[in-house]
């Protein structure tokens, strides 16, 4: 197991970069602690799988550094770094039976027959396979040895990590979340370091212990699944993390009122001028409607009953806005108006969260889920 430390991290696909966006990584300075399990979460093309194969030493990057445990490992190889590696498609020897598949990474390092076979068992019963152990892989179906894959990066229990790069994506939804939650309770039970890569937030979500959110090859924000929804960083987060995504919208801010399109929102906290773009960010589970004269006036373009709760589906100058609300619960004849929850709201500038000078309201702990 390794704490992994990126110093000065990028890379260009270009043999001669002359700017920033020649860059698949933009500079990335992050210490991912031995034991945890991480996600890196964003968008197809974000730079992803290029961070991932760079840690695990199939890419050689294009400035700084990457350090296992404090040591240079930037010029070592896969093996000298000791990683396990489970990529997007399956990739298993077919004239090998599925326990042998398993096996190879055990007897390629001359492990005891005994051990080999009790790791073997134990990693067969974890992906479901346990009956198909003498059975050729073959003519298995993409998602059956995808699960040899799986298996194969973790059934050796002295790696520095274990790196997956979207691996489910051939899976079926159900085993998905089986499969999931097995991963998540081996991490438990060898605090091996994990990274895992995908574009699917609930993946990441109920996977990690912290998520590395990623956008146009750049960290955006690492923390807890708590602490992307409740303070997202940057107005990506906001918009990637939730279903439906944050509310974003240009206003003016002075003190604790924001004012959108000649309307007055009162804030959680007082803010000093600023320049630059600014909008504040209100996440849909804790914005309410009323009749009254208060609030955003909005016009409603349609209600989606989900079964748990409704989703109002709303414009604003011209802008989407959403709001979560209770099952059942009658929606006002026009003219509506949208109340935001002042201590939920976050100020973004130039997409950037800006913290408030006073704190004055208090945050609610009630979510809608």
């Amino acid at each position: 197991m390794a704490k992994i430390t990126l110093d000065n991290l990028a890379h260009s696909y270009f043999p001669e970069p002359k700017g920033e966006e020649d860059y698949a990584l933009k500079q990335l300075d992050h210490v991912w602690n031995d034991g945890e399990a991480y996600a890196l979460l964003g968008a197809s093309g974000c730079g992803k799988s290029t961070l991932l194969n760079i840690i695990s030493g199939l890419l050689v990057p294009s400035r700084g550094r990457i350090l296992f445990n404090d040591k240079d490992v930037t010029e070592q190889d896969t093996v000298a770094r000791n990683i396990a590696q489970v990529f997007q498609f399956p990739v298993v020897y077919d004239t090998m039976t599925v326990g042998a598949n398993l096996a190879f990474p055990l007897r390629n390092r001359r492990m005891e027959p005994a051990y080999v076979a009790r790791r073997v068992q134990k990693i067969a019963s974890m992906i479901g396979m346990e009956d198909m152990l003498e059975r050729k892989a073959r003519g298995l179906t993409a998602d059956a040895k995808q699960k040899i894959s799986l298996g194969r990066g973790m059934v050796r229990e002295d790696v520095n990590a274990i790196l997956f790069d979207e691996p489910l994506t051939v899976i079926d939804p159900h085993m998905k979340w089986e499969l999931r939650t097995q991963l998540k309770a081996l991490h438990n039970e060898f605090g091996h370091t994990m990274i895992y890569v995908t574009h699917d937030q609930t993946e990441a979500l109920t996977f990690a212990d912290k998520v590395v959110v990623m956008h146009d090859g750049k960290v955006v924000q690492l923390g807890t699944p708590e602490e992307l929804f409740d303070t997202p960083e940057h107005t990506f987060v906001g918009y990637f993390i939730g279903s439906p995504g944050m509310n974003l919208i240009d206003a003016d801010v002075s003190g604790d009122k924001a004012i959108c399109a000649g309307h007055e929102v009162t804030l959680g906290g007082r803010y000093k001028p600023m320049s630059g773009r600014v909008q504040i960010g209100i996440r849909p589970e804790f914005v309410s409607i009323t009749s009254q004269d208060q609030g955003l006036p909005v016009t409603v373009k349609r209600v989606e009953d989900v079964g748990r709760h409704q989703i109002l589906r709303a414009e604003f100058e011209g802008r989407q806005i959403n709001a979560i609300l209770p099952e059942g619960l009658p929606i006002p004849a026009a003219p509506i108006r949208m109340k935001f929850a002042p201590e939920r709201i976050s100020v973004y500038v130039n997409d950037w969260r800006v913290a408030p000078d006073e704190v004055t309201a208090t945050p609610s702990k009630e979510v809608v889920l």
